[in-house]
């Protein structure tokens, strides 16, 4: 009975709860990721960029030792950013650099690629300094290799972490 509640599932308002999160704080350097979701929004506009489309992606990144985190990322579809969108493109295997491309964002969630993780440090309402990772920049695939390799952990691959 104990192994259905590692089963994902949905919670009742009555159950009882216990496994707290286990975030990873991966180390800056360069990491495989998967696409686990993606959803269309709005941005309302900013002092660095104005009203736009925005795409808002769950990226899962891990390292060689099965360490994983998830973190969201937004690709805002404006001019001035163009080049991110070119690199993730170009990342997930959908682009060659230097190519025009209509984004094909039907096949963006379970893509595979490779991007540079950073920590990024912050502070919250409560003036505690916490930190965080944040993809910097997507990597071009490296033709020598398959870095777009999946990770071992089945979970993963069925959309369960």
């Amino acid at each position: 009975m104990a192994e259905q509640n590692n089963i994902p599932r949905e919670l009742g308002w009555d159950d009882t709860i216990e496994k707290d999160s286990e975030y990873a704080l991966l180390p800056e350097g360069d990491y495989n990721f998967g696409v686990m979701s993606f959803e269309r929004g709005r941005h309302n506009g900013s002092d660095k960029l104005p009203p736009c489309n925005k795409a808002t992606l769950k990226i899962n990144v891990w390292d060689d030792n099965g360490n994983q985190t998830l973190i969201t990322k937004s690709l805002f579809l404006h001019s001035s950013v163009e080049g991110l969108l070119c690199s993730f493109f170009t990342s997930i295997g959908q682009r060659k650099h230097g190519e025009k491309l209509a984004m094909n964002w039907a096949a963006v969630v379970g893509s595979f690629g490779r991007c540079h993780v950073g920590i990024r440090t912050y502070k919250k309402d409560d003036g505690i300094e916490r930190q965080a990772n944040e993809i910097t920049k997507f990597l071009e695939p490296d033709e020598s290799d398959a870095n777009t390799a999946q990770p071992s952990n089945s979970n993963y691959q069925q959309g369960k972490f």
